[in-house]
């Protein structure tokens, strides 16, 4: 079982370690929204000392159980995170996307090389993961990664929304 890599990459994207230096970035598009009502963990309002005290906390996991990436575009720098990370006794993957790099197929991309990463030389077997009801485009992401529905539908908080959303559970196995 291997830790996480200095990056993955992909036909467009470089899956590396976060870094201070993505704050300002990570800051900007996580502070929408749009893209935090999508999460479970992500605050609104979210700013500059919220990316820097992520970024400390993902330096500081544990490395044997929790994975994050950054997702890097060519000349353009961060554009979103993909994070593993325990749930029960398996592994939970979430991810997200700034707004403008919606419906380019990055997310998917992304997804499947870090499964790949996940199942192949991490050793994962068996990932779970879930999607609001309301963001069926992140389903068809997780999808088109591999996973397939459960059937059970659960509410789980939603950190910016400050409410419980109904959430699709999928299940992804190596």
């Amino acid at each position: 079982m291997r830790e996480q890599p200095e990056a993955l990459t992909t036909a467009r994207l470089s899956l590396r370690e976060p870094r201070h230096e993505d704050a300002r970035r990570l800051a900007a598009f996580a502070g929408d929204f749009d893209v935090a009502r999508m999460t479970t963990n992500i605050p609104h309002p979210y700013g500059q000392a919220d990316a820097e005290a992520y970024l400390g906390r993902v330096a500081a996991r544990d490395r044997a159980t929790q994975a994050v990436f950054a997702l890097d575009l060519a000349d353009e720098g961060l554009i979103g995170i993909v994070g593993f990370h325990p749930k029960g006794v398996g592994v939970e993957v979430g991810y997200w996307l700034g707004r403008p790099y919606w419906g380019r197929g990055y997310a998917t991309e992304a997804a499947r090389a870090a499964l790949g990463w996940a199942g192949e030389d991490w050793g994962r077997r068996c990932v779970v993961s879930g999607h609001f009801a309301d963001n069926p485009a992140s389903g068809r992401v997780l999808e088109k990664a591999g996973f397939l529905y459960t059937g059970v539908i659960e509410p789980r908080r939603s950190v910016a929304r400050g409410a419980d959303a109904a959430t699709r559970l999928m299940l992804w196995l190596a």
